[in-house]
């Protein structure tokens, strides 16, 4: 054999094991599903429904790993940097766009550091205002907050959260005069509203659900386009007087740069399902979020729309960060 024919020989056989790896079916291995929240909150309790029913769906172990810190970033930038072979996903939710939007110096781009993979659904925010404030509408709330020198306050899970941004959403809108009261998640922000040391809250629906049946928080508003189901009385902001309002949360999957289309494709099918079966679908109808079934191609739209629309608030004069 010549030397030419010989090298070549070689240089084909140091390629066949990485051209076996490239054709091996997928997935071949557990997969980890970063969620950048502490365990046990209501963000985890969906990722963990979606972890099994994936697991199911895929024949492979989905294993969920909580990273929390840094409003959601730690565990973004963990998923950023990994591998794009499928095997490393992140569970994200509206904090992902709320979050980069009043961070500008975050250790990954949210647009050119993933692919979007699938949305699995939608939900509103519920305006809620302590019992101590006394008002039982929108239109009361806002003249109580014109009624004192000082204004209004309303928490939020911490800076950047979406309780942050749509309550500032909601002060641009209404030029009322409003303080952001920051705490270290929902829970403690609860707790003060329930006390009465903060006025308003733009909560979540599975954050505040439970104390809504005893009376102890005034229920004043929807902050979506369309009225809840839950809550079929409840008129939207818009309809209270706050035109254009419409803010809701939402849940998805994304995945590194550059993951091959093909696996993309079935993890967007696999999550898909997994969203519109039990119990995904019960957990989402019960905390009012309708699903949805985007293509990759989709939600990508939809999340630099979503960007958008936080940089937007972000950047308007008098945002408080603090």
């Amino acid at each position: 054999m010549s030397f030419s024919r010989w090298k070549t020989a070689l240089g084909w056989l140091a390629a066949m094991p990485l051209v076996a790896l490239a054709q091996a079916p997928w997935p071949a291995r557990p997969i980890t599903l970063v969620v950048p929240f502490a365990a046990g909150g209501g963000t985890d309790s969906i990722a963990r429904d979606i972890a099994k029913t994936l697991a199911e769906r895929l024949g492979q172990p989905v294993v969920v790993d909580n990273r929390g810190g840094a409003g959601g970033s730690i565990g973004a930038q963990a998923v950023a940097k990994a591998a794009p072979d499928g095997y490393t996903l992140l569970f994200a939710t509206s904090t992902f766009a709320t979050n980069a939007a009043v961070e500008p110096r975050l250790p990954y781009d949210p647009v050119k550091d993933f692919a979007p993979v699938a949305m699995i659904g939608r939900g509103p925010l519920l305006v809620v205002a302590s019992k101590q404030l006394g008002v039982g509408s929108v239109a009361q709330l806002m003249a109580a907050a014109k009624a004192r020198p000082e204004g209004l306050n309303f928490c939020s899970a911490g800076n950047g959260s979406i309780n942050h941004l749509a309550g500032e959403m909601f002060r641009q809108k209404t030029g009322l005069a409003m303080t952001h009261v920051p705490f270290k998640g929902s829970a403690p922000a609860t707790v003060e509203l329930l006390s009465g040391r903060v006025d308003l809250f733009f909560a979540t629906v599975p954050t505040i659900q439970s104390h809504l049946k005893d009376g102890k928080l005034g229920l004043l508003a929807v902050t979506s386009a369309r009225r809840s189901r839950l809550f079929p009385d409840l008129p939207t902001l818009a309809e209270a007087g706050v035109p254009g309002y419409d803010v809701t949360t939402w849940w998805g999957v994304l995945a590194p740069a550059r993951t091959p289309a093909p696996i993309v494709e079935a993890l967007n099918r696999a999550v898909n399902d997994a969203a519109a079966a039990e119990p995904v679908k019960g957990r989402l109808q019960h905390e009012g979020a309708d699903p949805a079934r985007l293509a990759p191609a989709a939600f990508g739209e939809t999340l630099q729309q979503e960007l958008a629309l936080w940089r937007k608030v972000a950047a308007a004069p008098g945002m408080q960060l603090r």
